[in-house]
């Protein structure tokens, strides 16, 4: 699988969003404080969002282009997208809310196929008792899965995954970072992954992008970062100790 390309603007707020990315399937842990662009760039590779200008490649094909007028609808971009809060449908059971990436677009199957591939997904992530559950009566490790089982169904070209494990509990969240980083792994698919948790970023093996202010301030591996942050926001990420504070000449 090859990876991509994304170098895109956009409005965010009084100094816009210009970023350029790309990766191959090492996955990428975008992080950095609130309101810096996270969220906005992966609705805008989803197609949630459209950008003022840029370019967004993902393996051969062109997602978006401005300067060749290319713009793909969000259901055919064939990327999987898991939003904050999961974003299940609360009025469909389990099952149909995996499948719904096979009922619309250009991979529209019929019925009984899609919820054929949809059990299969859930019986690869181990939770196919939960298929004619509600939403409503999932913990937040199973709306985990069952958002990540309908973002996979469509066997995406690209997994965008923001704040994936920002509502569980700590033993929740250390299960189900373990499951993550080896699906993600033995999928072998480019994926972008939010998230302000560093254990997040060391589980899942990710090279990490610090997003500020709607720029990108530094890249590398969690030792780079640790070795040389570039910013406060940085240090604090990786646990970097601040310097002692100087006490003035003279002081006590």
């Amino acid at each position: 699988m090859s990876g991509f390309r994304v170098s895109i603007e956009a409005a965010l707020g009084d100094a816009g969003l210009r970023v350029s990315l790309q990766g191959d399937r090492v996955p990428l842990a975008l992080v950095g404080p609130n309101g810096s662009g996270k969220t906005t760039v992966l609705r805008i590779i989803a197609g949630a969002q459209r950008p003022i200008g840029g370019e967004i490649v993902v393996g051969d094909r062109t997602l978006f282009s401005s300067a060749r007028g290319i713009d793909v609808a969000s259901e055919q971009r064939r990327v999987g997208y898991v939003p904050q809060g999961y974003g299940l449908f609360p009025h469909l059971p389990v099952l149909d809310n995996v499948a719904f990436g096979l009922s619309v677009g250009t991979r529209r199957q019929p019925r009984a196929m899609r919820h054929r591939a949809a059990h299969a997904m859930l019986e690869a992530l181990e939770c196919p008792e939960l298929a004619k559950r509600s939403p409503e009566s999932l913990s937040g490790g199973e709306q985990q899965r069952v958002a990540l089982a309908r973002a996979l169904v469509i066997d995406p070209a690209m997994l965008l995954l923001d704040e994936p494990l920002s509502a569980l509990d700590a033993a929740t969240r250390r299960r189900v970072r373990s499951f993550l980083a080896a699906r993600l792994l033995s999928l072998g698919r480019p994926s972008i992954v939010v998230t302000h948790d560093v254990r997040d970023v060391a589980a899942l093996g990710a090279h990490v992008c610090v997003l500020e202010q709607g720029r990108i301030v530094q890249q590398g591996t969690i030792d780079d970062l640790h070795a040389a942050p570039a910013s406060e926001f940085v240090a604090e990420f990786v646990g970097h100790d601040p310097p002692e504070a100087v006490p003035p000449a003279g002081g006590k």
